[in-house]
């Protein structure tokens, strides 16, 4: 699965033993289902863990810009 907001996806890898072989092994990204608000419209996305966290940050307060 694919983040709809950053485009995050999943990695490829190794897996290495104690002997030091290597294996391949894919690394998934943290995708989950949620209903969000985008743009005033209700929608269903599949968003990762950080865009989530991101999505619930407070904005930052813009009017003391460069203090």
């Amino acid at each position: 699965m694919q983040c709809q907001i950053c485009k995050k996806a999943g990695m490829t890898g190794n897996n290495v033993s104690h002997s030091n072989r290597h294996t391949k092994t894919r690394f998934k990204a943290n995708v989950h289902k949620q209903t969000i608000v985008l743009g005033g419209k209700v929608q269903r996305v599949k968003i990762c863990s950080r865009c989530l966290r991101t999505l619930h940050k407070p904005p930052r307060n813009r009017d003391r810009a460069g203090v």
